[in-house]
């Protein structure tokens, strides 16, 4: 389904925010810093959630001189659509008895977060496991340890631009559907569109 399709079909998801890379990257940056100044615990490793969590899990392993891991788990099938997470591939890493940082994009209602977590927790016994994201929304039954702030929006990250665009997007073309569509520059890169669901 495109995004175009999406945003006619979804009356509940209608504002958008696109991050880009330059502002993803100052986002990753000030969460490593965060962590840095407020962590309880020196983390062993750090483990991004797939897909989204990978770019970020990748910069706060950097910023914190720590290994990187990574879990696959699915549970969007599509815009706004969930089903219940499941693992697509797992850790290479042991972390029996260490202390791990699990890091995603963006925790929704939570349900892939306390799943990850209780995946980890019962299949490889880490001494502790803390969370982190760069945004939460406002309805999640999971908060992180770590996150910057709170979210309505259905944020695209620049990772995921051509999933939410058009078919066969190219680089040129990303631009152009955003005309085509109806985004509209919002503050420094941030992009946001407005949809109505009526004719």
């Amino acid at each position: 389904m495109s995004l175009i399709n999406a945003l006619t079909n979804s009356a509940r998801l209608v504002e958008r925010r696109v991050v880009t890379w330059e502002e993803f990257g100052r986002l990753a940056d000030s969460l490593a810093a965060l962590i840095l100044r407020t962590r309880r615990v020196r983390h062993d490793l750090v483990i991004g959630v797939l897909r989204g969590g990978g770019p970020l899990a990748l910069v706060v392993a950097d910023r914190l001189r720590v290994r990187v891991d990574f879990l696959n788990v699915k549970s969007y099938t599509g815009v706004g659509e969930r089903a219940g997470p499941r693992v697509l591939s797992t850790i290479i890493e042991d972390i029996e008895n260490k202390d791990v940082l699990l890091v995603d994009d963006l925790v929704d209602e939570g349900a892939t977060m306390s799943f990850a977590v209780e995946f980890l927790r019962s299949r490889y016994s880490p001494r502790s496991i803390q969370t982190s994201s760069l945004f939460v929304k406002p309805w999640s039954r999971f908060i992180p340890d770590y996150y910057l702030g709170s979210v309505r929006e259905w944020v695209i990250f620049p990772w995921e631009l051509c999933e939410f665009g058009t078919e066969g997007c190219a680089p040129g073309e990303v631009s152009r559907w955003r005309m085509r569509a109806g985004w509209r520059a919002r503050t420094r890169g941030s992009w946001s569109i407005s949809c109505s669901t009526g004719g």
